[in-house]
């Protein structure tokens, strides 16, 4: 059963389109009055009349080349075409109002357009798969216009369409999210549609008491409505009534609904009607070849025009052939200077390619300097943030104090820097690779509002999550690199937006087998951005100064994102407006396997108590570092003993047993790779931790390799070395 909302729809369309301009042309206003006009001609069914109001409208458009004008008086031919004349010319209509529409970047229409499309397709029984498409193409712009009565109509012809090639679960999908909607509503032709498709649901599912609760109330919403153009839609739910009784059996019931359907379709769609219908419309088709005729005559006379101006440009060329010789000639003279010159460009490559060998040489340099000044930066940051730590625990007097406030702080804004440098220098130099891991993409983005909930409270700004739940519960993708991005835009909307609001959205924008394409979008009604600061904003280390406020921040936020979004194969797109706000847009493409869910239910940590008193052995030489590890693990009821240097460690654990260790990998005299290969050449199994400050990525291969179990990398948050602690003995114990 499918929808002639649109047709409702563009009966109001002069209501959508308000002229905001005193001085609009008054023709313009008379062609929005006669195409509502034509409107409720073919809401009556009066095809003749709707079409010649429809074809003087559609001329004096082209005569004002006002494409929306132009699309809205297509999608009128259109619409009379497919209901009396000929479906697949009604394409042809269809598509020209679209190339309008897109023209006009005209949103509404664009939605109209592609409902009717669908409707041709699927209902004609044409090709339900470009109708599905169409559908779901409309059913994006009015999800974009957040229009909810349409997304409930364009919902429920696409479950129709569905049904019609069979498809009724999935059909039945798109039907439940139009119910809601559609139960508080007052639109009695959703109800319509609505019950009829229920019907056809439940008689597929052979539950004929509800199939027949459902068609009865559908013919009573029906028999309510005074309209020829509905009551064709009344006509078609008696002859899907009609089936559902055959298909019981109740030949007598089904012979009189299919009466009444046949009766009712030769009242609405007489011959006499169809013929003045068939008149018009190949009136209309001619003016549409005039029209086409005229812009051939118009090309055939700029050709015209061309070839006098060719005359002219045989004259020019016969000058610059006679410029070109004598440049030949100065060519010829500076052949022997050129060759000269050659030599000298030779040797000039050379000194190029020995600077392209000193530039790869500095580059190399460059990637290890700032991954050993990351480390050296990493180790006194784990000092400073994890004696703070143990300062507020020991005197809670000192929470509020702002000194150490203000010294945490500034511990976790250095380390920030630190982690954004090597970032961007790991996306330089393409050593960055996405990894597959199974995620809720719900449950990511919350957590990442939650924890920046407090910048928002900070600025008093409300902070909305709008996720589509139509997006499947797990993904496969990189959710840490994902996380990141989000992490970077949201928090640099809040900072810039006081008392307004930020909103994450997520949407299923298309699904491709088992690929399902994910639109996000991060608003906020902030400062916004200047046009000429846009193109700035992601470039390394650049902050654009603004009028008010103190925005701290390394820079690099933003390049950090649009390259990472590189590495997901997209782009980011900005919309801004300075005093208005800005968005940011992109979708990435992530993959469905619904095999794994029982592997992400076993990984789920349940147990994260700390009670047992585990034994656990410190390997590391820097003193500060000492005191805080143990800190940490004494105040959370670990026995903890401490030891500088590897050997040492090697000949305690030959007397003495321990539940883990944790080992530093910057070491004197022995590192921590080289301690832990010698434990395990000793056929002890302790499980090992590595806890240092070099970047994980660099020392992963390294650290397996050698024998240790995993990595946790200074400083760190003690939720997450604890629960790595417990995971590891608690697997050594179960084996």
């Amino acid at each position: 059963m499918k929808l002639n909302k649109n047709i409702i729809l563009f009966i109001l369309i002069a209501f959508n389109q308000i002229v905001s301009a005193q001085n609009a042309l008054v023709s313009k206003k008379q062609i929005e009055k006669d195409l509502l006009a034509a409107g409720d001609a073919f809401y009556d069914l009066k095809c003749e009349k709707s079409l010649s109001i429809a074809q003087k409208s559609l001329q004096s458009a082209h005569e004002l080349k006002d494409d929306v004008l132009m699309a809205k008086a297509y999608n009128v031919i259109g619409l009379n075409f497919d209901e009396f004349i000929d479906s697949k010319k009604a394409i042809d209509y269809y598509n020209k109002a679209l190339y309008h529409a897109n023209l006009a970047k005209n949103d509404s229409i664009k939605d109209w357009v592609y409902n009717n499309l669908g409707t041709v397709y699927t209902y004609r029984k044409i090709d339900f798969d470009k109708g599905i498409e169409c559908y779901k193409k409309g059913l994006y712009y009015s999800s974009k216009l957040q229009d909810t009565i349409e997304i409930a109509y364009t919902n429920l012809n696409i479950a129709a369409a569905y049904f019609d090639i069979k498809k009724y679960d999935l059909g039945k999908e798109y039907l439940d999210l139009s119910r809601e909607v559609i139960e508080k509503s007052t639109e009695l032709e959703a109800s319509i549609s609505f019950y009829a498709l229920l019907g056809d649901y439940y008689s597929h599912k052979n539950e004929d008491a509800k199939a027949e609760e459902y068609f009865n109330k559908s013919i009573k919403f029906g028999k309510s409505i005074q309209s020829d153009l509905l009551n064709s839609n009344l006509s078609e739910i008696y002859l899907s009534y009609s089936t559902h009784l055959k298909k019981v059996k109740n030949y007598e019931k089904a012979v009189t609904y299919l009466t009444l359907y046949k009766d009712l379709n030769k009242k609405l769609y007489n011959e006499e009607l169809l013929k003045k219908a068939k008149i018009v419309g190949s009136q209309i088709e001619l003016q549409e070849l005039e029209r086409e005729i005229n812009k051939i005559e118009g090309e055939k006379h700029e050709q015209s025009k061309d070839l006098k101006e060719s005359k002219l440009i045989v004259l020019l060329f016969v000058i610059i052939l006679f410029i070109l010789l004598l440049l030949l000639y100065s060519l010829y003279k500076n052949n022997n200077f050129r060759e000269q010159t050659n030599k000298e460009l030779k040797l000039a490559n050379e000194e190029l390619k020995l600077a392209k060998e000193k530039a790869e040489e500095a580059s190399q340099l460059k990637t290890q300097f700032v991954s050993t000044i990351s480390h050296e930066l990493r180790t006194p940051l784990y000092g400073v943030v994890g004696i703070t730590n143990i300062i507020l625990d020991e005197h809670k007097e000192l929470s509020n104090s702002p000194h150490l406030n203000s010294l945490k702080f500034s511990a976790r804004y250095l380390l920030s820097l630190v982690n954004d440098l090597l970032q961007i220098n790991k996306i330089e130099e393409n050593k960055i690779t996405l990894e597959n891991m199974i995620f809720n993409i719900s449950d990511e983005i919350k957590t990442i509002i939650d924890s920046l909930e407090f910048i928002a409270v900070k600025n008093n700004n409300k902070l909305i999550c709008d996720i589509d739940a139509s997006i499947p519960e797990f993904l496969i993708g990189d959710k840490l690199r994902l996380s990141q991005i989000f992490i970077n835009l949201v928090s640099n909307a809040l900072k810039f937006t006081k008392d307004g609001e930020v909103k994450v959205v997520a949407r299923q924008e298309r699904i491709e087998g088992t690929k399902h394409f994910i639109y996000f979008s991060i608003l906020d009604s902030g400062v916004g951005i200047a046009k000429d600061d846009q193109v700035k904003i992601f470039e390394k280390f650049v902050q654009i100064e603004r009028k008010e406020g103190d925005y701290q921040g390394t820079g690099l936020g933003l390049s950090i994102v649009q390259k990472l979004i590189e590495l997901f194969g997209s782009k980011i797109d900005l919309v801004s407006e300075e005093g208005k706000g800005t968005s940011f847009s992109f979708t990435i493409c992530f993959e469905v396997d619904e095999s794994k869910k029982n592997e992400i239910i076993n990984n789920i940590e349940v147990d994260l108590s700390y009670n047992n008193l585990y034994k656990i052995l410190v390997v590391e030489d820097n003193k500060i570092n000492q005191v805080v590890t143990k800190k940490i693990l004494e105040n959370n009821n670990f026995k903890c003993t401490i030891l500088e240097d590897g050997y040492a460690a090697i000949n305690l654990l030959e007397s003495e047993t321990f539940d883990l260790i944790l080992m530093d990998i910057n070491m004197p005299i022995i590192n921590g790779f080289e301690t832990t290969k010698l434990i395990r050449k000793k056929g002890i199994t302790i499980p090992v931790i590595a806890l240092t400050a070099f970047d994980k990525q660099e020392i992963t291969e390294q650290a397996l390799s050698s024998g240790m179990n995993d990595i946790i990398i200074k400083p760190f948050e003690q939720a997450k070395l604890f629960q790595v602690i417990n995971n590891l003995i608690n697997k050594k114990n179960v084996d």
